[in-house]
């Protein structure tokens, strides 16, 4: 039976929503990864603590291909990932959540793909519908059901980070379309679209990005706010597992068939 994988931070992380926890690890080409497996309501999780375990590894410094291929390897077949962002668009507010469709790359340093050459061919991935449809319907109706302010769209405008982004960088990326802001969706996005997993993104409101936002932003600002929403993303997460059917096959599985598929 296929796994469900959720990428995160503590704040979603809940050892209460497992019916049976193990900590384990595993080796991969590209390093090793940590994680927690567990069931519930029958189906096999795994949680990934996106910086670390003792949140230590700074956005531009994640071993993205390293956490993708030990999930893949794991038997995975759907993530949720999580993350918090700032607005650029007045109608995301702080407390929102906004079930990512589209993003703008500005990662400059991050190796981005598993097809490199050599032992893999050469391969163009399309990500015309990176996000999930099928899977952010499902949060949709999940977060709906829970009485949450949800938003099913909206362009992810992924940073290098760790600074925060500058006023008259958020203008440009409002004036691209985007509307949300953060340091780590990509090149996650595209290497689970390559590793043929459906994947999706939970993106926590905390603050209105710099120059929308009336003071200076501040990491502390940031981590109340997830504190706030913390026990809401818990019970988000736990309603998205119940809606998932471990056994559905979705075009994201078959993204990479042109190639033969997504071989390990």
């Amino acid at each position: 039976m296929s796994a469900i994988a959720i990428i995160g931070g503590t704040g979603v992380y809940d050892p209460n929503m497992f019916d049976t926890m193990t900590e384990s690890s595993l080796m991969t080409p590209y390093g090793e990864i940590h994680y927690v497996c567990g069931t519930y309501e029958g189906k096999t999780v795994y949680f990934l603590a996106r910086h670390g375990r003792d949140h230590s590894i700074p956005p531009h410094k994640i071993n993205y291909r390293a956490n993708i291929w030990g999930l893949k390897k794991l038997g995975v077949k759907f993530i949720v990932s999580t993350t918090a962002v700032g607005s650029l668009d007045q109608n995301f507010g702080p407390g929102h959540f906004v079930l990512t469709d589209q993003f703008l790359d500005f990662t400059k340093n991050r190796v981005n793909t598993f097809y490199e050459g050599g032992d893999r061919p050469v391969a163009h991935v399309d990500v015309t519908e990176p996000y999930s449809p099928e899977l952010r319907g499902i949060v949709e109706n999940a977060a709906k059901s829970l009485g949450l302010t949800v938003h099913n769209g909206g362009t992810y405008v992924c940073t290098e980070g760790p600074r925060f982004e500058s006023p008259a960088e958020i203008r440009m990326y409002a004036m691209l379309g985007g509307q949300t802001v953060g340091m780590t969706n990509v090149p996650e996005v595209t290497l689970a679209n390559e590793a043929e997993m459906a994947y999706m993104t939970i993106s926590m409101v905390t603050n209105y990005a710099a120059g929308i936002s009336k003071s200076a932003l501040t990491h502390g600002e940031v981590v109340d706010m997830m504190q706030q929403m913390a026990e809401q993303l818990q019970s988000l997460v736990k309603e998205v597992i119940k809606g998932i059917d471990v056994n559905a096959d979705y075009p994201a599985h078959h993204r990479m068939s042109e190639y033969g598929g997504f071989q390990l």
